[in-house]
Parts: structure tokens; C-alpha cells; sequence
């Protein structure tokens, strides 16, 4: 693990883009030891497994570390992870961003969020399509208790590194686009997986999500 980080890091340089480390199918030995390779970012894609690492890795990471919620979040689930996120990555409607500004003002505190976008048709995602967040994104930014950090995407399934540039540069068009029209600064552009991240970073990234570029299989 450690000279996986290694190589990423040289990879990344000196480029202002966060490390978080994807915990899916990830022992909390596992996470511990990333931590003292230097990792303080975690995302994971199942409510339940992350509350239950959350309490499973020691106390003294515990307190060091953010956790990101980065899997689809149905609207049940969204009291158990607003205020135990540090960053919610996958707002992919109006409705959702409703109900996680209901949470956050029933328990006086603010949640950053990320806007997760479908920049190319792909019918296996969720998220807005840019029409929709163009339209809605004026009643978003105003939602009470929500910090709006920035917006999120997932390159579709395809080893086409030019299908990926095109989601990615998309996503950061859009950003863009949005920031001028609406008077807002949107800094976080959270592409990037395993498979594609060096791509997503030569795009704008600025949040790439390796799982097993780190940890392996």
C-alpha cells in the first residue's frame, strides 16, 4: 500500500488535488494503515459500512481523519449522514438537497455538499443532467444549512480516455458556466476513479477516488 501511495503522489505532485482514499470493501486495519501512510481523506459508498469504520479504527485516527460519503444516497438514509460526512459528494436532485437541508437545520449545523452531475448520457448513473442544474441551481444555492462546495461526476463505463476527457472537461465547463451566472465560487471538481483519474486530473480535478489504486483488489 505504501508504495501505491507513493507512486500516486509523485504522480500527482504538486497539482492542488485531494487523496481520498475509497473504503469499499476495506478492513479498518486496512484504513488504519493508510492513515499512517499519510491518507486523512476516506470515502465509502454504503452509509452503514462507513458508521460502522467510523467506530471500528482507533481513536487516536478517529479524530484525524474525514470521512466522504461518495455512493448513491437514497432520501431515508439521509439523517444518518448528515453531520457524520464531512463532505457529502453524490447530491443528485432538487428533492435529495431538500431533504439533507431539512437534516442539517433539525440539527443546527451545516452540511457541505457536492452536486453530482450526468455529463454524458449514461443510463447506469444517477444526477443531474446539466439542463436540470441549470434550472435548479438557483433554488439550490439558496437551500438553508447547505454548503455548496462544488460538483462531482462519474465518467461513464468505457476504457475510452477520450469519453472520459469529455465528461470531465464538461463537468468543469459547467462549473464554470455556473460560477459567472449565479455570482458563486464552486472550488471542488471531485472526477476520478481508479480506472481514470490521472485523465480527471488533467482535466481540473481537484478530488480524485481511488480505491484499488490503493488498496489493491
Amino acid at each position: 500500500m505504501a508504495a501505491n501511495l507513493a507512486r500516486i503522489r509523485e504522480t500527482i505532485g504538486a497539482a492542488p488535488v485531494t487523496l481520498i482514499a475509497v473504503t469499499k470493501n476495506v478492513d479498518s486495519g486496512s484504513i488504519t494503515e493508510a492513515f499512517q501512510s499519510g491518507v486523512t481523506e476516506f470515502g465509502e459508498n454504503r452509509v452503514s459500512d462507513a458508521l460502522e469504520k467510523q467506530e471500528q479504527v482507533p481513536p487516536s485516527v478517529a479524530q484525524h481523519i474525514r470521512w466522504h460519503f461518495i455512493g448513491h444516497l437514497q432520501t431515508n438514509k439521509v439523517k444518518k449522514v448528515v453531520g457524520n460526512f464531512s463532505l457529502i459528494h453524490s447530491v443528485d436532485s432538487l428533492h435529495l438537497a431538500q431533504e439533507v437541508s431539512r437534516q442539517a437545520q433539525k440539527r443546527s449545523l451545516e452540511q457541505p455538499i457536492l452536486l453530482q452531475v450526468k455529463v454524458l448520457e449514461d443510463p447506469g448513473k444517477s444526477g443531474f443532467s446539466p439542463e436540470q442544474l441549470r434550472r435548479d441551481f438557483a433554488q439550490l444555492k439558496d437551500l438553508p444549512n447547505l454548503k455548496l462546495e462544488g460538483l462531482m461526476t462519474i465518467a461513464p463505463l468505457t476504457s475510452d480516455p477520450i469519453v472520459w476527457r469529455q465528461s470531465f472537461n464538461g463537468l468543469r465547463l459547467l462549473r464554470d458556466e455556473l460560477e459567472a451566472t449565479h455570482g458563486i465560487t464552486l472550488r471542488e471538481l471531485s472526477m476520478g476513479m481508479t480506472q481514470d483519474w490521472q485523465d480527471a486530473i488533467s482535466c481540473g480535478s481537484t478530488m480524485v477516488r481511488l480505491g484499488r489504486a490503493i488498496f489493491g483488489h
